[in-house]
Order: structure tokens, then sequence, then C-alpha cells
């Protein structure tokens, strides 16, 4: 599969060779949660029992609960006598055929049918630069010939990337190069914000919602109308808030906060997150139905460790910013020492060091003459337990966190001699939040 981008194949214009799109059915709701399976040219049956495509732990589903299968673009559903029987629309069927997107109630579950994501295959482009993004590596290009397609149509797309990967830059560039340029890009920081604050900065408020509203003030959705909204770090929303959202995302319609009227908007999404949104949807911490809604092209931005080779380029470009045109070959030590460091922080790490090394060299007018402040990676920037004040307060704290869970885990997994259900009660966890934990950190145990 491509590591640089998944798409949904109705999303953007045909291309050549492209073949139908293959369906999966994904359980938006209820105990398996994140759940899916794929339809293949036989179809797919759904129950609880082990032979089954798609395997649920609902009490409520019938061990061959329900048959789907695809059909000319469309897709048949056929209950298979079902006891609590399959509700679509509200309303129980014998056999349908439905579209994409369709959604059914199985027991106390609810299971869509949505378009498979394939990789995909793009020639990189030949552009070094796409906005103010700049590189030369293959990997990058690949890229920018994504991001290129993207802009050709209103996709909503998920870039996903490291702290400092440029994640907004490529939000902003998507839209400068498209139909919508004229009009406004609004960028929201989802992980910056309180939720009572994020409900209305991206929906608005009326005046009187709240103690302090004294205005009316239009949310971010509103402020896009006709251009861009760029949702930043939505791995960070609470479930409350990615529920709301998802009703915005799916009807482009928002009511503001204390309001009463929806208002209908035209706009255009990108979102981001720092990690894979996909592992937060298994792990129960991400709705699956906003992720499959806004993962329609799945960009991937490399970290600068895996494309070092645009080093040279990257430093002539944040020199020429600052006003050093002629900064003469990027190459010696200083670029040495710059190609041995393990750039946790990415571009704005290396970004940061430009800046740095400018300011104690205020009359250098050559890249070899900078003192560039920057060490060798060593062991000691691998521990997971070192406090990275290189990143994000937020990123720095969960990585702690996640350093801190892996190894609890490890040490109870080691005392209980993987007895799941003696890790549970020493533990203090319940068992199906243990099992949570245990795939979060691919540990032995979670499925057990």
């Amino acid at each position: 599969m491509s590591s640089v981008a998944t798409v949904h194949s109705e999303a953007l214009p045909a291309r050549p060779g492209a073949r139908a799109p293959r369906g999966q059915v994904v359980v938006v709701e209820g105990p398996d949660a994140g759940r899916a399976a794929r339809v293949g040219d036989e179809g797919v049956v759904v129950g609880t029992d082990d032979d089954c495509g798609l395997v649920l732990t609902d009490e409520r589903v019938s061990r061959r609960h329900v048959e789907i299968r695809p059909s000319g673009g469309r897709f048949v559903v056929r209950d298979l006598e079902s006891t609590n029987g399959t509700l679509f629309e509200g309303s129980r069927l014998g056999e349908a055929t439905v579209d994409v997107g369709a959604t059914l109630k199985l027991g106390r579950s609810f299971v869509r049918i949505v378009t498979e994501p394939e990789a995909l295959e793009v020639t990189p482009s030949q552009a070094r630069r796409f906005g103010e993004l700049v590189g030369e590596s293959l990997a990058m290009r690949e890229v920018f010939a994504v991001l290129e397609l993207a802009s050709q149509s209103d996709v909503t797309v998920l870039l996903e990337g490291e702290t400092g990967t440029g994640k907004e830059l490529a939000a902003r560039a998507i839209h400068e190069a498209g139909a919508r340029r004229r009009a406004p890009f609004v960028a929201v920081d989802c992980g910056a914000l309180p939720e009572t604050l994020l409900e209305s900065e991206l929906f608005g408020h009326v005046r009187g919602a709240f103690t302090g509203a004294a205005e009316a003030r239009k949310g971010a959705f509103a402020r896009a109308d006709g251009g861009t909204l760029f949702l930043d770090e939505l791995d960070a929303i609470s479930p409350a808030m990615q529920a709301r959202l998802l009703r915005a995302v799916e009807e482009r319609a928002v009511r503001p906060v204390g309001g009463d009227a929806e208002r209908r908007l035209d706009v255009r999404l990108v979102a981001a997150s720092r990690g894979d949104l996909r592992a937060r949807v298994a792990e129960g911490a991400f709705r699956p139905d906003l992720y499959y809604r806004l993962s329609v092209l799945r960009v991937a931005l490399p970290p600068l460790r895996a494309r070092r080779e645009d080093l040279p380029a990257l430093v002539r470009e944040l020199l020429r910013r600052r006003g050093l045109d002629e900064p003469g070959a990027i190459a010696g030590p200083n670029l040495d020492r710059l190609l041995a460091h393990g750039w946790p922080g990415n571009v704005r790490e290396l970004r940061n060091v430009v800046d740095r090394a400018l300011a104690l060299a205020p009359s250098a007018t050559t890249f070899a003459a900078l003192r560039l402040a920057v060490t060798a990676t060593s062991a000691a920037d691998d521990d997971p337990r070192a406090v990275r004040t290189d990143l994000e307060y937020a990123e720095a704290k969960q990585r702690l966190l996640d350093a801190f869970e892996a190894r609890y885990l490890r040490d109870l997994l080691a005392r209980t001699d993987g007895n799941i259900s003696e890790a549970a009660r020493q533990s203090g966890l319940d068992r199906k939040h243990l099992r949570t934990l245990l795939k979060k950190h691919s540990l032995p145990g979670s499925l057990s």
C-alpha cells in the first residue's frame, strides 16, 4: 500500500486505468465500533458467527444476520431471517438495493457501507515546490503530485504527519491552488482550545449564549463560507465534540451555540492529525463515521529524517526568506551537522535552527559562515522518557504518557504471567479498557 496517499475512488476525477471502487462495511456505532470488512465480489455476511466476514459481539445480532453484495456500483442488502431484523432508514427490510453511504441498524449496532480506500498511484510531480512546501526528494514530489490533484476538486482531505511536517502549509497550498483561492482560508487549532471555547470557535454563538457572550460571533465554519476550513490537531477533540462536528461535516450546516436556526454553508474541508487516526478509531477514541467522512483523500506527510536529501533545498529556501539570497554552497561541515541530526521537530525545528544561527552570526553572508547550534542524534534523543522541549507541550506530554503506559503494561503482564483477569484485578482497570491499552501498544493479550 502506498505510504503517501489513499483515496476513495469516486472522490477524484476519473483516472486512466482506474477500476470501479470496492466497498467495505464499517461498524460506526455499537460494541464493535471501528471494525470493518471488505465487500468482495461474492459479498460479505455480517453476524456473530465466527465464519462471518464481519463478526460482531452484539448479543442482539443473529449468528448470520445480513448479507451485503455488490451490484453494478450499488449494493444488495438481504436480511438472513434474523431475529431482530435489519433496519434501513427506520424500516425493516427483507432485501433492498442501496447506495454507498447507506447505514443499517443490526441489533444495537449501526453499520455503514463505504467505498474501500485504495493506494493512490501517482507519477511524482516535476515541481520542486507546492505553495510554501519545498522538496526535491521522491517522497515529497509524490506528495506534491497528490496535493496538485486534490486542489483540482473539492474533495475532503485528511493530512497526517508529525508536528512540524507542514500540514497547515499543505492545506493552505491546496486552497491557493484551487478554485476557492479568492475566498477565505480559515485555520482552527482544535488541540489548543478547551471544549467549551472550541464549540464556539467552530460554530459561533448568539448574544447571551453564555457568560461573556455580549455580542453574537460567527464561527469558523461560517467565516470559511465559500472557501476552505482547516481543522488542525483533530485527534485531540473529545467524543462529544466529534459528534457535533460529524453533523456539520455530513450536512455542511451549523447551528451556533445558543441558537435555534441552522445555517447551510459551502465549505471545503481539510483536516489534520499528528497521529494515525485509524489507530485512534481502533482504540475507540475516535468516531469511525467521522473518520470515514474526513479521510476521503488521506495524505501522509513524511518526517524530515525520512527525506534528509531535502535539507540543502530547505535551508536555501529558509535563508532566502530571511534575506540571504546568495548563501553560497549548502555543503561542508555545517550541512554534515544537519544531516547527522534526527530532527524530531521536523522542518519547524530546522527553521528554528536556521533562525538561531542567523541571530548568533548577524554579519554572516554565506551558509558556511553560520554558527549552527545543532548536535548529532544520540541514544538519549530516542529515550521516550525524556522531556522533549523541542516539541509542543501537548505532544511532549502525550509521548511521556505513552511511554509510561507501555512500560507499566509490560511489567504488569510479566508479573501476572499474561493472565488478563489477574492483570485487570491488580491494576484496577476494566478488562475491556485493559485490552484496548494492550492493543494500542501492540502487546499480547489484546485479543484474549
